[in-house]
């Protein structure tokens, strides 16, 4: 996925509210200035809210929106983090389309956000003639944690999720109905070489996730490259269960 507009670059200033986040911009005349950017990120963003830290932000296309901008990226360390939690649905899409994910191959069609269970709606519902439909649930993980065998592990969640409970629960609600239900973790940065689930954060959801699985539900996860450019799904990660 290519940017549309080219990205802003800039400093955290703060992160607040949730969905807010003051950062410092340099604008088109030269001159330094501090916006209020939308911070599409609801979770705890552990390790990616520094204050100082470089950051880049997507300009709003909407010349009615009150936050003209939006905190797209944010550089820790050496490697770039995509925080906008809107944008897996699109990067599996995507990477569906083009074959990278080899998971969820052969399906003749796709489609979005499609009603199931108890008012739910599933990200992505794959269908093929002949075969089981297939439900796709896609989470966003940007957590990052150093192990002590030296491993660098992407954990998921960062804070508590009653919804994403709810949603292992439905799938595997689907599965016991004849459907297929597949988990997709999405790593939005390039520095982790495993996933596991952040247990100690949300012990309810760790839970669920074990029970899901015994009746039948997937999990894959898959790291992106990222950049200010373009962000783009390109390799699988183990599952440390």
């Amino acid at each position: 996925m290519e940017f549309p507009d080219p990205l802003i670059p800039g400093r955290l200033t703060q992160r607040y509210k949730r969905f807010l986040s003051d950062i410092e911009i340099v604008d088109s005349d030269g001159v330094r200035a501090e916006i209020t950017a939308h911070c599409p990120n609801p979770g705890a963003m552990l390790g990616l809210k520094e204050p100082g830290s470089d950051v880049w932000v997507s300009p709003a296309r909407n010349p009615d929106r009150k936050l003209k901008y939006t905190w797209e990226i944010i550089r820790v360390g050496t490697h770039h983090v995509g925080i906008n939690t809107a944008l897996p649905n699109t990067l599996v899409e995507e990477a569906i389309a083009a074959g990278r994910i080899a998971e969820l191959s052969g399906y003749e069609s796709r489609r979005r956000e499609v009603r199931y269970g108890e008012n739910s709606r599933i990200d992505i519902l794959l269908e093929n003639p002949g075969r089981p439909d297939c439900y796709v649930e896609v989470k966003n993980v940007t957590l990052k944690r150093d192990e002590t065998d030296g491993s660098d592990t992407a954990a998921f969640p960062d804070s508590v999720t009653k919804r994403g409970t709810k949603h292992l629960r439905e799938l595997a609600n689907a599965v016991e109905a004849g459907a297929r239900a597949v988990m997709v973790y999405v790593v939005q940065r390039g520095d982790c070489d495993n996933f596991r689930l952040a247990d100690d954060i949300d012990p309810d959801y760790a839970a669920a996730f074990a029970d899901a699985r015994r009746r039948g539900v997937e999990a894959i996860c898959y790291a992106c490259d990222v950049s200010p450019e373009r962000i783009e799904i390109t390799r699988p990660l183990p599952i440390n269960i």
